[in-house]
């Protein structure tokens, strides 16, 4: 899909942000744990969700109702052991599956598309877990051994190594603890859904977790909660743009990082329990105070600032007066995108594959550019949307993976945006 995008248009009005989309790939996955019915709510219409429904309904799920509404996974038995290259398609997030595959089947087989080293921390969980897993270059097999007690540390704080470990010690393991794990509001919402379902786990929001297993999980219904990276995108892109919006839906104990480090590049909100509310900004300016003078802007693993809004956050300082150093901690491939703020007149120095100086402000203008992957791709179109001129944007469906119409809600707030 290619769009193209006219700039300096102030964004105006009231924005609803989907359900989170990692949220609902995770549920999805926990919902086949179970042969009872299992209610999500609020499941949000991504290219991401529509691919694991589908490989649920390989693997015996029935699907009731539809995305954006109640929808309703039954899985009286899961009939296949193998995720098919297919099935797989490149999504990380479908090795999920091998959790209900695990406990339920006791073998599970996937088909790779991708480089093993993306996987290392889940195919390591797993070992010490107690399972039995082999690997190839084309494929991941793995054969389930329930545990009595187990105390496992992550080697990265992954949110799917996470959600993958807590699924399996809900079903395998009798009391497993967890230390370094991912403590996201998607893994949370993973973890409340367990817990209706039968599962005791304490530590949810740290990181240490500890699982207690019921005898069988049984049914439960959940709404999916917002998307934070959604709401603080289109936030900053409304402010960047000279206009005033509300947020309305959001969840309050996902802001206050987000909020904090946005403080810092002068785009200010202000958030009540359900609403986040953006002033209109005349001018941005870099956090002025004495001891802020060389700032420096992190990423972290949650409940610091996340690093999928890297992409955000860098355009906001190219907007921003004064110069700020942008650490991406996590990632060694997240900055690469700056190559197309420096296409469209941004002052940006990378220094290494993790850090990037900014000097700003810059006037930006409208250029041609593909989307690299998605979390840049927001960063990427609120570029344009403040930009000069006319910007064209190819393979701009990566957008629709994981927010769902957030085209068409853009628009709605004034964006001039037309879809080829």
């Amino acid at each position: 899909m290619r769009i193209r995008v006219e700039g300096k248009q102030p964004l105006n009005g009231i924005y609803r942000p989907a359900g989170n989309s990692n949220a609902a790939i995770a549920l999805l996955a926990g919902a086949l744990l179970t042969e009872q019915p299992v209610t999500l709510r609020a499941a949000p219409d991504t290219i991401n969700v529509r691919a694991m429904l589908a490989v649920a309904e390989n693997l015996g799920a029935r699907i009731d109702g539809a995305l954006s509404g109640d929808l309703t996974l039954e899985t009286p038995q899961i009939t296949r052991r193998v995720l098919t290259r297919a099935d797989v398609n490149g999504l990380v997030g479908v090795l999920l599956f091998f959790a209900p595959m695990l406990a339920r089947r006791q073998h599970a087989r996937a088909e790779i598309d991708f480089p093993l080293h993306r996987v290392r921390t889940h195919l390591e969980a797993l070992r010490d877990l107690g399972q039995d897993v082999t690997t190839t270059s084309s494929a991941i097999e793995c054969r389930a051994v329930p545990w009595e007690q187990r105390e496992i540390t992550l080697t990265q704080a992954s949110v799917t190594a996470t959600a993958l470990v807590m699924m399996l010690a809900s079903r395998l393991g009798k009391e497993t603890i967890v230390h370094n794990a991912a403590c996201e509001p998607h893994v949370q919402e993973l973890a409340h859904m367990l817990c209706e379902m039968g599962a005791h786990i304490e530590g949810i929001g740290s990181n240490v977790l500890r699982i207690i297993s019921p005898p069988e999980l049984h049914g439960a219904a959940v709404t999916i909660g917002p998307d934070h990276i959604e709401i603080a995108s289109v936030a900053a892109i409304c402010a960047m743009s000279g206009g005033r919006a509300q947020i309305e839906g959001i969840r309050r104990a996902d802001m206050p990082m987000i909020i904090k480090t946005f403080r810092q590049v002068g785009i200010t909100f202000d958030a009540d329990a359900d609403c986040l509310f953006v002033p209109r900004h005349e001018t941005l300016n870099l956090s002025s105070r004495e001891e802020d003078t060389d700032l420096v802007i992190e990423t972290s693993p949650w409940p610091a600032f996340p690093s999928d809004l890297v992409a955000i956050i860098t355009l906001a300082v190219t907007q921003a007066r004064g110069t700020a150093l942008v650490h991406e901690k996590l990632f060694s491939n997240r900055l690469l995108f700056v190559d197309k703020l420096k296409a469209m007149g941004a002052q940006i120095v990378l220094c290494d594959p993790h850090r990037a100086i900014v000097v700003g402000p810059t006037p930006l203008h409208g250029i041609y550019m593909d989307t690299p992957d998605v979390r840049a791709g927001l960063g990427l179109l609120g570029a344009a949307l403040v930009a000069d001129g006319e910007s064209v944007i190819d393979n701009a469906h990566v957008l629709e993976r994981a927010f769902a119409g957030v085209l068409t809600k853009l628009k709605s707030l004034g964006a001039r945006i037309t879809i080829e």
